[in-house]
């Protein structure tokens, strides 16, 4: 059958199921007086399924036994992806199905206390993914980089002993229909390959790593438990509004309190019932770091649900809120009424050995060389980033532009209507995990879309009016690439978002021409749609330690000199309508073999290790500049020393 048609059934199949999940909230698991979460991270057992058709594992119910027992398998930590963890090339390059399994024990009182819900949730597989408990299949996920998770309290109250086997099959086969999209290729030319031989195709420029890459976590709630929580803010004056909506499973008649306390632990406002709006007197806004001299001011929310006597235990969870408003104009990006103007990066998950296994280690590390650098923003590109990454830049003040993974669509049957169906699907999941993060102030729904075929227009006018209704409280953009005149997407979003590599890949090593075309690419969208515009992606190539004067190509003496060239223009720019700009990239990062990629992509102002090129010291110094050209910021922001 293959395996891309395998893959496209289970992906539509897994739809449906899919779309009935999202009437459940994903609150992420914290502890709590009612709440216990377990992490079964760490090292699990691993087999690839390599049977010509990636489907030996179901036809032998690899997963009613233990993983041992069907054959050789090897050690695999988790969180990473599995592709760089051997030394064999065939892992590191797998396409299809890969099994992990790790017994872990549950503690007797989880199973014991029948008013008790255990959960297990795992952080995000890429990309198709299906669990099982004890032999028990208890849910499947479509698409990488969001959670996912199973109620398996009945699960294991039906067998004996506090022991769980979970069994987890990934399978990232890229398809027409998935987020990014990709096609399976199989070569017929038996003179040049054997048969079966076949190859996954994608457009994107990123390494199609593949595994577990977020923590797999047990965790319980009571019977009656707060499922989700929405929360929406503004301000008038020192007077900020908290608009709240919780919503509780397993009891009808629970009680809701939710009470809101400032840093300092004083409580500043209460409320009863599962909706209402808190008064915050003499608020203190949430502001980006650099933009004021209190950034990134995070009240604590704690909602508690007093249960029926026969429902149970009282529920309590802690949410931190942000309290600040996003608005557009024509020209400027408007944070709690004041002009925020985007100096960042863009990102990717990524690093040596671990490919985007989470890494707290490296998030902090990245942390700390944007701040140290200036940056105030940076770019999800091109996927959602692990949640715990949106929880720093919420205690940071760093800005994000939160994207999902729609990247390489390129080939008109990928704006068909499964595709749009899936896409729609992911933006309603990405908006569930993310909307109360006062870090994220805009959607992005997708990078690079050939949007000129004639169905984006229709595609897009969906996407975006879909996002808009899932969450009103921010703007919507896409990424674009093409032709302002021939751009299909462009009239429905909020924030026009240019990618463009002057003196790279137009015009390679003409660094004069730069000046000319970007003012020309600036002047062309905003006559065109009078809308703000961020130059979301520009750069070039630089090896680290390769040196040339006058500069060439590859050399970190001809980034430093492309970025200079725009960012000649981006000042005068600034004035207008430019209300931004993100280096492409923060690091290296690995890609797919190919004779324009030198072990991978080589334009991070850091290398893949995180050390400085010449650009770093370059947008450093910029960054800075600019920051303290509002005149708000403390001395010691004014003279960084971080």
């Amino acid at each position: 059958i293959g395996a891309e048609r395998a893959a496209e059934r289970l992906l539509l199949a897994a739809l449906c199921s899919v779309c009935q999940a999202l009437q459940d909230g994903m609150l992420f698991p914290t502890e709590s007086p009612s709440r216990e979460v377990k992490d079964v991270s760490g090292l699990w057992i691993f087999r690839a399924d390599e049977s010509p058709e990636r489907s030996r594992g179901f036809e032998q119910q690899w997963y009613k036994s233990p993983l041992a027992e069907t054959g050789p398998v090897i050690d695999m930590p988790v969180p990473s992806s599995y592709n760089d963890i051997t030394q064999d090339a065939q892992i590191r390059d797998f396409i299809g199905w890969v099994w992990y399994e790790k017994d872990v024990w549950v503690p007797a009182r989880w199973i014991q206390d029948r008013g008790t819900r255990i959960v297990l949730r795992v952080g995000s597989a890429h990309y198709y993914s299906v669990l099982w408990v004890n032999g028990v299949k208890v849910t499947e996920h479509v698409g990488g980089h969001l959670p996912f998770e199973a109620d398996i309290s009945g699960v294991l109250r039906q067998t004996s002993g506090n022991q769980c086997r979970i069994t987890i099959a990934v399978n990232n086969t890229l398809t027409l229909e998935t987020l990014p999209p990709g096609t399976i290729q199989y070569m017929t030319d038996r003179s040049r390959y054997p048969a079966g031989y076949f190859v996954q195709n994608t457009n994107f420029d990123f390494f199609n790593y593949a595994g577990i890459h977020r923590p797999v976590l047990l965790y319980t709630t009571p019977k009656a438990h707060i499922d989700d929580i929405t929360v929406e803010t503004t301000f008038s004056d020192n007077i900020g509004l908290v608009s709240f909506n919780v919503s509780v499973l397993g009891s009808s008649k629970a009680a809701v309190k939710v009470t809101l306390s400032a840093q300092d632990g004083r409580c500043v406002a209460s409320a009863d019932g599962s909706r209402g709006v808190l008064k915050v007197t003499d608020v203190n806004l949430w502001w980006p770091y650099l933009m004021h001299e209190n950034p990134a001011y995070l009240y604590s929310m704690e909602v508690s649900v007093q249960a029926t006597a026969e429902d149970g235990q009282t529920d309590v969870y802690t949410l931190p809120v942000g309290i600040r408003t996003v608005k557009v104009t024509s020209t400027q990006f408007l944070i709690n009424n004041k002009p925020f103007y985007f100096h960042g990066v863009n990102k990717h998950e990524d690093a040596d050995i671990r490919g985007k296994g989470f890494d707290w280690p490296l998030v902090v590390k990245d942390f700390n060389l944007m701040k140290w650098m200036g940056a105030n923003s940076f770019r999800t590109s091109h996927y959602p980033y692990a949640e715990e990454i949106l929880q720093m830049a919420d205690r940071h003040g760093i800005v994000i532009i939160d994207e999902c993974p729609g990247v390489g669509i390129k080939d008109i049957r990928s704006f068909g209507n499964v595709s749009l169906a899936h896409h729609l699907t992911f933006m309603e999941e990405l908006v569930r995990r993310d909307k109360n993060h006062p870090s994220v102030v805009m959607w992005s729904v997708a990078n690079e879309p050939a949007s000129e075929m004639p169905p984006a227009g229709f595609y897009f006018k969906e996407l975006v009016s879909h996002t808009r209704s899932l969450d009103s409280s921010r703007p919507v953009t896409y990424i674009t690439a093409s032709n302002y005149a021939r751009d299909l997407g462009a009239p429905y979003v909020d924030v026009i978002c240019v990618n463009s590599y002057f003196s790279w890949y137009q015009d390679p090593g003409h660094t004069e021409l730069i000046g000319l075309q970007l003012n020309t690419q600036f002047d062309n969208w905003y006559g065109k749609y009078q809308k703000p515009i961020i130059q979301s992606e520009y750069g070039a190539d630089a090896v680290p330690g390769l040196h040339s004067d006058p500069p060439m190509m590859f050399t970190e003496e001809y980034q430093k000199t492309v970025l200079q060239n725009y960012h000649n223009v981006f000042d005068q720019k600034r004035k207008e309508f430019v209300i931004g700009e993100l280096i492409w990239n923060f690091a290296d990062f690995m890609t797919s073999q190919s004779i324009i990629r030198v072990v991978g992509n080589k334009k991070g102002i850091f290398t893949r290790q995180r050390q400085p090129k010449a650009g770093a010291f370059l947008l450093r110094e910029r960054y800075w500049r600019i920051a303290n050209e509002t005149g708000v910021l403390p001395t010691w922001a004014r003279y960084p020393c971080l």
